[in-house]
């Protein structure tokens, strides 16, 4: 079983999406990154994932399907997941290497130790730093600050547990990623990196 499952989902994404593997690569055994070919027609998407998935086979797999749009992308990664932790990274972003390594060493820590971990957070003046906590810890939200689907990674059980599904076809699903989990969380722990 791996510690972090990450899904990338990858629309026409050739021009970019290389770098974001790359940089996740850098997680190595622990990692199993899931690069979802989302129907892309007009570039050779599907072949780099394949190209990743032969080249590093115990860590990318490609998954191909039908366009569904960015959450069915995201559905897909999870219903394939098998780490014990799910990010979605998208494939035009990537990870600074730096912070990566001290979020693998934070759920390690968890994994191997007496804590768990159901959420990660970026929140300075709402939730207290490196501590496991509770509900009852966090303080209130400044106006206009709101959690973004990037600054979250959630146990995977979790979001199989609480029946996420996000819609097909929709293209702006980060809200339903965060927010309809959220009130099956009940420890979470804020790491302060970027």
């Amino acid at each position: 079983m791996k510690l972090l499952s990450i899904a990338i989902p990858c629309y026409n994404s050739a021009a970019y999406m290389r770098h974001c593997i790359e940089t996740l690569l850098t997680g190595g055994e622990e990692v199993e990154i899931l690069i979802v070919d989302d129907g892309s027609t007009k570039d050779n998407t599907a072949e780099i994932a394949d190209e990743y998935a032969e080249k590093y086979p115990t860590i990318c797999r490609a998954i191909h399907q039908e366009n569904g749009g960015h959450g069915e992308a995201v559905n897909a990664g999870l219903r394939n997941a098998t780490g014990i932790y799910y990010k979605v990274v998208d494939s035009d972003d990537w990870v600074n290497e730096e912070a990566y390594v001290q979020i693998l060493e934070t759920l390690r820590r968890f994994v191997y130790g007496e804590e768990t971990l159901d959420m990660l957070m970026n929140y300075r003046t709402a939730i207290p730093k490196d501590k496991l906590i509770g509900w009852d810890e966090v303080k209130g939200f400044m106006m206009g600050q709101y959690i973004l689907m990037h600054s979250v990674i959630y146990r995977t059980e979790l979001l199989r547990q609480c029946g996420l599904e996000l819609p097909k076809h929709t293209f702006y699903v980060d809200n339903i990623f965060v927010y309809q989990p959220l009130p099956h969380v009940k420890t979470l722990y804020y790491l302060d990196v970027n």
